[in-house]
């Protein structure tokens, strides 16, 4: 009898910190703006959030492009499983062709930028390695600022 919102809300108020688990639900129920919002707000796999970039590229360009970001964001402070550079790049690729359809390539790879130098740790540098050789790959090459790569 409950609105499904109502009900996935009332589910996310169970599982604080935990809001990432309910991303898949969210975008399942069109309700995007929900799933980036609960994709940024807690850890969420970065693998998901690719396949949803890929899946939405089309559809709904603007939640593929969040996904996409969130996606690297996750992945540069170190979560998922047996990340490769792939994945890496996946995402990557992901977010630039949503940016593309969108007409803001230039603001998303300003943005990847940013991201991918806000940390030192391993798996950021992991990212700024893996996206440096991708934007090399395509063309796109912009330094990135003590990223160490040349």
């Amino acid at each position: 009898m409950k609105d499904k919102s109502q009900i996935l809300s009332d589910l996310i108020a169970t599982t604080p910190g935990e809001e990432g688990k309910w991303f898949a639900t969210a975008k399942e129920l069109e309700l995007y703006d929900l799933a980036l919002e609960l994709a940024n707000r807690s850890p969420c796999d970065p693998k998901t959030l690719t396949r949803a970039a890929r899946d939405y590229l089309d559809s709904e360009p603007a939640f593929a492009l969040g996904s996409a970001m969130a996606a690297l964001r996750w992945l540069s402070e170190g979560w998922g499983y047996e990340v490769t550079s792939v994945d890496v790049v996946e995402a990557y690729d992901r977010a630039m062709d949503a940016a593309a359809g969108l007409n803001k390539v230039d603001d998303v790879t300003e943005r990847i930028r940013q991201l991918v130098e806000v940390s030192d740790n391993v798996a950021a540098q992991f990212v700024r390695q893996s996206v440096q050789g991708r934007m090399r790959a395509t063309g796109q090459v912009i330094p990135l600022r003590n990223s160490g790569i040349s």
